[in-house]
């Protein structure tokens, strides 16, 4: 198993105190944990994109290029880049850029976005979201992987004879896709033989499953290898104590009041977008939140991984308002305690030549 650290960059006051950091100490906040994560042993960092709500993550180039100047080796990817209301042909030149400046640990992870609000911005019709998406990733895999690119469609003006620049630094970066609800995700990423991302966030297990499992089907139906249908799995936030009794003490009014300040009620009942774990002992026991002590981590990811097969565990210390010392110390912890032995029960060859 290899394990990646995940910041969307939330900027909501702190779900208990009110507190709320200015922009700058924020962003702050999080070149510093993407810092600690590569010396602690993670394997990638990523940034989400976000256009609409509480979030300082629209510009995520920009902060991944600070971490590219501060790191040397832990892998840069998104979380996701929302390439359906983005134009293909800058898309290709950001990341073709950072990848350069990082000599090549970039890795895209595409998604539709878990915030309704961006299409609107953007001046997109939300109905047609998942035909943006696939003509626009399809259109990015040409630019990435051919020069003097001809290419019409619908959701841009036509090109004739464009090379991108720069190149990406040693060919097409890796591109994962996004997939919390839908199947088109899952079916798009089979199509072309990509690894699957899967938020594991909110929906209980058996959902995801279900995507991952059409993934896997369709994989090997399009013709590819199934050995190289990786996939990844997020997790709705990590909180670690001594036991689970201490979790609960320590954890239950941070978690419970961070439920209620995310909670949409014009999204209710909407897949995705509203936890039905409400309590902390419902996250604990049946909820995608890594939440308890380090052997009750080590029994979910594992018990994930018995379901999913996947190769990368994201973790997100940002999500629940720590400070950047909390969460620090809690990365630091879960490399000592957790993720040897997840590591050791659930080996991987992602990122292994």
């Amino acid at each position: 198993m290899k394990f990646q650290v995940l910041s969307i960059i939330g900027h909501a006051p702190h779900p208990l105190t009110g507190e709320l950091p200015s922009a700058a100490e924020r962003l702050a906040d999080v070149v510093e944990v993407g810092v600690a994560a590569e010396e602690l042993g993670y394997d990638a960092y990523a940034v989400g994109e976000r256009h609409a709500g509480p979030f300082l993550s629209s510009s995520p180039t920009v902060v991944l290029g600070a971490l590219a100047a501060r790191t040397t080796r832990i892998r840069l990817l998104t979380g996701v880049t929302v390439v359906a209301i983005l134009d293909p042909v800058r898309v290709a030149e950001d990341y073709a850029t950072l990848d350069q400046l990082s000599r090549g640990r970039v890795e895209l992870v595409v998604g539709k976005g878990a915030e309704a609000g961006h299409f609107d911005l953007f001046g997109l019709d939300e109905e047609r979201q998942w035909e943006l998406q696939k003509e626009k990733y399809e259109l990015l895999r040409r630019l990435w992987s051919e020069e003097n690119v001809d290419w019409e469609g619908e959701f841009r003006p036509a090109l004739k004879n464009v090379t991108t620049v720069p190149r990406p630094y040693d060919g097409p970066p890796r591109v994962w896709h996004g997939s919390a609800t839908s199947l088109n995700s899952p079916e798009l990423a089979a199509q072309h033989g990509d690894p699957l991302f899967t938020a594991n966030a909110i929906q209980p297990r058996a959902a995801y499953a279900k995507l991952i499992d059409h993934y896997r089907e369709r994989f090997e139906a399009h013709g590819h290898d199934p050995a190289r249908a990786h996939v990844a799995a997020g997790s709705g936030g990590l909180l670690i104590a001594d036991s689970a009794e201490q979790a609960v003490a320590r954890y239950r009014d941070l978690y419970e009041a961070k439920v209620r300040q995310t909670f949409k009620p014009h999204l209710a009942g909407k897949a995705g977008y509203n936890t039905p774990f409400r309590t902390i002992e419902d996250a604990i026991a049946d909820g995608p939140q890594l939440i308890g002590s380090p052997q009750q981590i080590i029994d979910k990811i594992l018990g994930y991984h018995a379901v999913y097969r996947h190769d990368l565990q994201s973790v997100t210390v940002d999500g629940f308002g720590l400070a950047r010392g909390e969460q620090i110390e809690t990365l630091q912890r879960f490399a000592e305690e957790i993720a040897p032995v997840v590591r050791r029960e659930a080996p991987s060859t992602l990122w292994e030549a």
